[in-house]
């Protein structure tokens, strides 16, 4: 099997020799003619590989009725396949030194391995094997169902504030699959079954639905020959797997959503805001909505954290976040921890002020460069994990960005303006837009 086209090489941060910060060379992207994108990050710092297979596919893909299922037949891949049985990949891993996990999320699901480079090949042959020869039975589904259930029970339904949260979400998104939990809710989980596991898999887990990323002591020439002799030859479908979402419609009021618990001892306050995200943003506006959340809760610097924490003592913690990997419209979180005696209306009606001095006042040029300086730094650092590298890569591919778009970040962040940050904090952080969560003890 040869290559569909030439890798083409790439540099992380314009500007900045990344090969040579990581005493390597130049990441390379290409596809396999089975339509396995394939992504080579050389890091010669240590002689050891992260090994990453992310799917296209997470909880928002889940069929009507069926929630939890990705994050589901995430748990199974690790019960054998018709030629390796359960507990040989994860044994092998082990005793060669390595480290393996895998996680799921709204748009993607990823398994990946930590090794000594010589091992990759052998990893490799593993993953593909995973990839089309899942071996289930109703012996293994059924067990693994009840440890999800726990896992629900531990994480979700003993914990006020991940079920404020997962309230907050299932009102911002009420028709929006992101509005489900990723784990699923407990009443679907009990019913999925064998049968929807491997339904599931059929549908997503193809080469052209999957996205190879290695980073670490190797190059591109010895991973593109492994790529081939592997997964290479798992045929492809005769049509790639498509993401039928229903889209959330425009809102109009705030929603507010109390949740009161005898277990929480602290209360807390958080505002999300439905906002673009990268793939969905128009040209610059990702980024200047990156930029807002640095500005506004990026630290001790911020514009929540000084009003609210230093200035007007109302709470001991302000902060805010922009989730912008994602395949469709995402989050804008505001949050802050009330201060003794101040309640959550009080703070509240404060983060009011603090949004709208923000919008009504000129957008501070020394501030502005402060953020835009962390936000590229932080990028440059990033350099420093092999980790790191490859979920910035895997995360940017799966949710519909390209290489080219992770190389020119950097760049963009730098163009963003004061105009550009005042025009998202207007039109996106409209409290007609968001939801406030408030916890609060019993």
């Amino acid at each position: 099997m040869r290559l569909s086209a030439s890798c083409a090489a790439v540099s992380l941060t314009p500007g900045v020799d990344a090969g040579s910060a990581r005493g390597g060379a130049a990441v390379s992207h290409c596809r396999l003619e089975n339509g396995l994108e394939v992504v080579v990050i050389p890091d010669a710092r240590t002689p050891v590989v992260t090994h990453m297979v992310w799917y296209k596919n997470g909880s928002a893909d889940d069929p009507p009725g069926k929630s939890g299922i990705a994050h589901f037949l995430e748990h199974l891949m690790f019960k054998g396949t018709k030629n390796h049985p359960q507990g040989q990949f994860s044994d092998l891993v082990a005793e060669l030194g390595g480290q393996e996990n895998a996680f799921t999320s709204y748009d993607y699901t990823a398994y990946f391995q930590r090794i000594g480079k010589e091992h990759l090949e052998t990893l490799m042959r593993f993953e593909a094997d995973r990839m089309c020869n899942l071996l289930l039975s109703d012996e293994v589904v059924t067990p693994e169902r009840d440890v999800v259930l726990e896992e629900r029970r531990m994480r979700t339904d003993s914990d006020p504030a991940a079920q404020l949260d997962e309230a907050v979400q299932a009102a911002l998104y009420a028709h929006h699959p992101y509005g489900t939990p990723i784990i699923g809710w407990n009443h679907e989980i009990e019913s999925l079954g064998r049968e929807d596991a491997l339904d599931y898999y059929n549908r997503f887990y193809t080469p052209e639905n999957a996205i190879l990323i290695v980073a670490g002591d190797i190059d591109e020439e010895t991973v593109t020959r492994l790529a081939r002799e592997t997964y290479g030859r798992i045929p492809a479908r005769a049509q790639p797997p498509q993401r039928r979402r229903v889209q959330e419609p425009p809102h109009r009021a705030h929603r507010l959503v109390t949740l009161a618990d005898e277990k929480v001892e602290q209360p807390a306050h958080e505002r999300v805001f439905k906002v673009p995200s990268y793939r969905t943003a128009a040209p610059g506006e990702a980024e200047a909505l990156e930029t807002l959340a640095c500005m506004l809760g990026g630290g001790a610097t911020s514009a929540l954290y000084e009003a609210l924490v230093v200035e007007r003592k109302l709470a001991v913690s302000a902060g805010a976040y922009y989730a912008g990997s994602a395949v469709d419209d995402t989050r804008f979180w505001v949050f802050a921890t009330p201060a003794p005696d101040v309640t959550l209306d009080q703070l509240d009606a404060a983060i009011d002020d603090v949004l709208q001095n923000f919008v009504d006042r000129p957008v501070d040029a020394a501030h502005l460069q402060r953020a835009k300086t962390r936000l590229v730094a932080d990028a440059v650092y990033a350099q420093d994990s092999q980790a790191s590298l490859a979920r910035w890569y895997g995360e940017a591919l799966a949710t519909g960005l390209t290489v080219a778009d992770v190389e020119a970040w950097p760049a963009r962040m730098e163009a963003v303006t004061a105009d550009a940050v005042a025009a998202a904090a207007r039109q996106w952080l409209d409290k007609r837009r968001a939801v406030t969560g408030f916890l609060q003890p019993l």
